[in-house]
Order: C-alpha cells, then sequence, then structure tokens
C-alpha cells in the first residue's frame, strides 16, 4: 500500500480482509495506543512460531494497520520484539470510524514512552489473568479516555489525569478502579497535589455514591514506603480513597477487590 493518503475504498477493502486475530490486536492499540511488539505477541501471537508472529506484525506495518515508532525498547538486541507499534492511518480509520483527522505514528520521548508502556503492561497482565480464569476484564481506559471533568473552587472546571480506569468482574461482584503508574520520576510534592485533585473530584460527587479506588503502581517497596507516608498526611476520612502495590503485585492487589 501507498505511504500516501489512504482512500475509503482501500480501508474499505482491508476490512473485508483481515483476520479475526489482526483485528484484536488492533483493538488493544485502540484502548493502549502503544504496545512493544512483545507484549502484542503475549496477548495475540503466544499460539504460533516466533517467526509466523514477526510476518504477521510486518505485514500489518506493511498494509499500514500498525506503524512503528522511530525508538525501540531494548535496544538492537531486543530484535523485533523491542519495536514499539501503534495504530497508523489505515488501523485508525478501521477503529475510529468516526473521526474525520487522523496521524501518521510519532516521535516521542522516552520518559512518555516508557510510562506508556508500563500501562499497557498493566493491561496485558489484566487480559492475561481473565485468559486464566481469574477475573473478567469489563472495561479499560487509557488516557485520554480516563479523564475526567469536573466543576472546582468558584466553579471553575478542573480535569483530573489518571493513566488508566479499570472495571472488572469478579464472581458476583464488580470493581472499578482509577491507575496511576508510579515510576519514581515525579516528586512526592506533585504526588501530593494529584491527590488532593482526587480528593477534589471525590468530594465533586460526580461519580456517585461509589467512588473508584485509586491504586498507585509503584517500581520498588522504598518508593512504596515514600508514597505511604504521603498518603498518611493526607486528611484521615481520605486514606480509603488510595491503595499502593509494587509493579509485580498490581493484578493480585486488584483481584483482592476494592472493599480490601
Amino acid at each position: 500500500m501507498s505511504r500516501g493518503y489512504v482512500t475509503t475504498r482501500q480501508v474499505a477493502a482491508l476490512a473485508a480482509t483481515i483476520t479475526p486475530r489482526e483485528r484484536e490486536l488492533l483493538a488493544t492499540l485502540a484502548v493502549v495506543r502503544v504496545a512493544t511488539g512483545a507484549q502484542l505477541v503475549r496477548l495475540h501471537l503466544g499460539d504460533v512460531s516466533a517467526r509466523r508472529a514477526r510476518g504477521v506484525l510486518a505485514g500489518m506495518v506493511a498494509r499500514r494497520l500498525l506503524g512503528r515508532l522511530p525508538r525501540r525498547v531494548g535496544g538492537v538486541r531486543a530484535g523485533s520484539a523491542g519495536f514499539v507499534y501503534t495504530l497508523d492511518v489505515a488501523g485508525q480509520r478501521l477503529m475510529n470510524p468516526e473521526r474525520t483527522r487522523w496521524q501518521r505514528p510519532w516521535p516521542v520521548g522516552t520518559p512518555f514512552l516508557a510510562h506508556s508502556l508500563a500501562v499497557t503492561e498493566l493491561y496485558v497482565a489484566l487480559r492475561e489473568a481473565e485468559a486464566a480464569g481469574l477475573l473478567v476484564v469489563a472495561g479499560f481506559q487509557a488516557e485520554p479516555a480516563s479523564w475526567r471533568s469536573f466543576p472546582g473552587v468558584g466553579g471553575g472546571r478542573m480535569v483530573l489525569k489518571p493513566d488508566g480506569r479499570v472495571t472488572l468482574r469478579l464472581g458476583r461482584y464488580e470493581d472499578t478502579w482509577i491507575v496511576e503508574i508510579d515510576r519514581a520520576t515525579e516528586s512526592l510534592s506533585t504526588i501530593r497535589r494529584k491527590c488532593e485533585t482526587y480528593i477534589r473530584y471525590w468530594q465533586s460527587g460526580r461519580e456517585g455514591e461509589v467512588f473508584p479506588r485509586v491504586l498507585w503502581v509503584v517500581p520498588d517497596e522504598g518508593r512504596r514506603d515514600q508514597l505511604l507516608a504521603a498518603l498518611s498526611r493526607l486528611p484521615a476520612d481520605t486514606w480509603q480513597l488510595f491503595t499502593v502495590a509494587l509493579t509485580g503485585d498490581a493484578v493480585p492487589r486488584l483481584i483482592q477487590g476494592a472493599g480490601v
């Protein structure tokens, strides 16, 4: 397919020929925006050979369903698994037919990319837990779909910008969580200000009677202790809004349920 404009006829032809596996892969990127080749293989191509998986991804790139970002994760040694993928123009048009403007994959900075891929990793881990029968992922929103606006002091508009919003079904129960992926790159004063925004959002009543629990996912025990200390300085009646878990413990903590 030409690297120029993707016509409506070309999009229609693609829609008629893509496989269910390819459509599921596109749907994943419509949710999380970016993913490494390794993450996409875990979710959608784990039952085929590495050579076949590379062929599927390369074929989707050639048809402009997927685009590779210029930056590769893990260096050259990571091979094709280290490529970072997003929806290219044809993939965007298939997944978001109501939109009228699309853009080619864009260069992004290392911190932004690392943070975005950490959100994707949580999504992948949740889907793997779902495949294992541990839960049902009823909903997952990454930025900017996870953002919420609410009235602030004096009637001004405020916007809460969580990294993700997750709804899980656990047996007869359904829990909604707001997720913050902390990579220990923000100051504790910044963390505290964001928590104060959460408190104002909670006080606004926009979520109704049941407010989602806010899960901070942190990289190590030292950072966990720092966040717990920062949270302890918030008003005592707001402590129940927040919980903290290490990266490897995030999915088990979500499985425990929001009431724990």
